[in-house]
């Protein structure tokens, strides 16, 4: 099987590199910066990609690359930091500003005599996102790529098979950003492109059976994609000594317990329900900070989890429905903490567990649901809307009550309704109701009153690490604020976000 390697320095999406090569049917494994080039060698890789990161290459403890990674005779391919730091560990020069600082797009001239864009228009829009540049090419690279302000936009050692672009090709901004990736996939590395979804299935159930052994698994089932999908690898993968516990902590949308429950009960797998509200909602009350209620939750779902297995009889692995954008943005390796997920950064360091065990760690949504069809998933499961492990917790704004949550349980359920109705919610990727903090002066049959405001949000997204707010008729948004106002106590005013992401987040908190 081929399989491409990538470096991580840090950058907030490097992961999304990964996808980009999964998307062409490569294989590809993420490895820290700090691999050597002995370990890289062992992995046997058509070729290896330097992501980006946050750091300038010439400053003190700046992230490097085994020097010993350029003698290998494999294909190297370097992305913003990691194309300066392919110049400058081979003997270039980088240095900071010097009116090429670029963020955002950039009208960018290529050389198309040149294998990397051979098959791409010579000019097209670039995304850049750096404040330094090569000033001096190392011996045997070239220039391939211009900007107006940035004469090394991407370089080039066709000799060697050494390239680097300054921009970013994973992300969508980048016009030609998929065909240069596949360029070097296939056209300098030889990639044959034939890993599909049934081997992320296969090596996902070898890695469990491999880990887990003959002990038994404790499987946190929420009843949404990532979970449910878990729930059936797990299964297939260890049968009968995998129980699921649904715990009910009070913070899920409107009747959803009741209908997680419905929807496992025929499932042969040991099911059990916890109801945890009282306990979950103690634990919350008079906590504003976001970070504080993600860890807040995240350690009452390990300690609710662990009193359950011992009255089960015990469980020796814990089992979660981690993905990959949960663990970028809880801070891997040297990249930001975004947001601390309950499931990733908000785990106590102790667990009543031998370990915890995430089959979907290394995948994204979409392959998620991929590998969920490939296992025989029913549709309402697969394409079930995303609803983080927090739930309704991280959309109510400050403190968490029970009066916040019935009132946003009703105008989540109303919003989500009309835009079933409407069809529009085919068109979406993910949409909610969160409620504010803000109370506004409204009037209502003649009289005053001070009230919440609610906000609707609705993206579309193919990889949930970047998303655009979606545009939504009119007509429906009237009938959702007419409803929700007539319909919902509590609630005087609506806002729509029409925030993508970056800058904020999909979900509030």
């Amino acid at each position: 099987m081929d399989t491409v390697l990538i470096l991580d320095f840090g950058a907030q999406y490097s992961r999304l590199i990964a996808r980009r090569v999964r998307e062409q049917n490569v294989y590809c494994e993420v490895l820290p910066h700090s691999a050597s080039a002995e370990t890289i060698r062992e992995k046997s890789p058509i070729g290896v990609i330097l992501s980006g990161g946050p750091s300038s290459v010439y400053a003190p403890g700046a992230p490097q690359v085994d020097p010993a990674l350029f003698t290998l005779g494999i294909p190297v391919f370097g992305i913003c930091y990691g194309c300066q730091l392919i110049a400058y560990t081979l003997g270039g020069k980088v240095e900071p500003d010097g009116g090429a600082r670029e963020y955002g797009k950039a009208e960018t001239t290529f050389d198309r005599e040149d294998a990397l864009f051979s098959k791409i228009p010579e000019t097209s829009v670039t995304w850049m996102s750096h404040g330094d540049y090569i000033s001096r090419l190392p011996e045997g690279f070239r220039s391939v790529a211009t900007t107006d302000v940035c004469p090394t936009a991407a370089i080039a050692c066709e000799a060697k098979r050494f390239y680097g672009v300054q921009f970013h090709p994973e992300v969508r901004h980048t016009q030609y950003g998929s065909e240069l990736l596949r360029a070097f996939l296939f056209d300098i590395c030889g990639a044959k492109g034939d890993w599909t979804v049934g081997d992320i299935r296969g090596e996902a159930i070898r890695a469990i059976r491999e880990r887990v052994g003959d002990g038994t698994a404790l499987l946190a089932l929420s009843g949404g994609v990532d979970s449910s999908v878990a729930a059936a690898l797990m299964a297939e993968a260890i049968g009968d000594r995998l129980t699921c516990v649904f715990i009910d902590h009070g913070l899920m949308r409107k009747n959803e317990g009741d209908e997680v429950e419905a929807a496992f009960r025929p499932w042969p797998i040991r099911f059990v329900r916890v109801d945890a509200e009282e306990r979950f909602l103690n634990r919350l009350a008079g906590v504003t900070d976001p970070e504080r209620k993600r860890k807040i939750i995240g350690e009452e779902f390990i300690r609710t989890f662990e009193e359950k297995a011992k009255k089960l009889g015990g469980a020796d692995w814990l089992v979660q429905g981690t993905i990959y954008p949960d663990v970028i943005e809880s801070g891997l390796g040297s990249s930001a903490v975004i947001k601390s997920h309950h499931n990733v950064g908000g785990l106590p360091e102790d667990i009543g567990f031998k370990g915890i065990v995430e089959p979907l760690r290394m995948l994204f949504k979409d392959e998620v649901r991929a590998l969920g069809r490939d296992l025989g998933l029913p549709d309402a499961f697969v394409d079930r809307q995303p609803f983080p492990g927090p739930g309704l917790a991280i959309r109510i704004i400050g403190e968490i009550t029970r009066e916040k949550l019935d009132i946003l349980r009703e105008a989540d359920a109303i919003f989500r309704e009309e835009l079933i109705a409407s069809g529009v919610s085919k068109t979406l990727s993910q949409y909610f109701a969160a409620l504010t903090s803000m109370r506004s002066v409204g009037v209502m049959g003649d009289g005053r009153t001070y009230d919440y405001t609610l906000a609707l949000r609705a993206v579309r997204t193919d990889d949930f690490m970047t998303a655009e707010w979606a545009r939504i008729p009119y007509d429906v948004l009237d009938r959702v604020s007419s409803r929700i106002v007539n319909e919902v106590r509590g609630i005087n005013r609506i806002l729509y976000d029409i925030t993508g992401k970056p800058p904020a987040t999909i979900e509030y908190e």
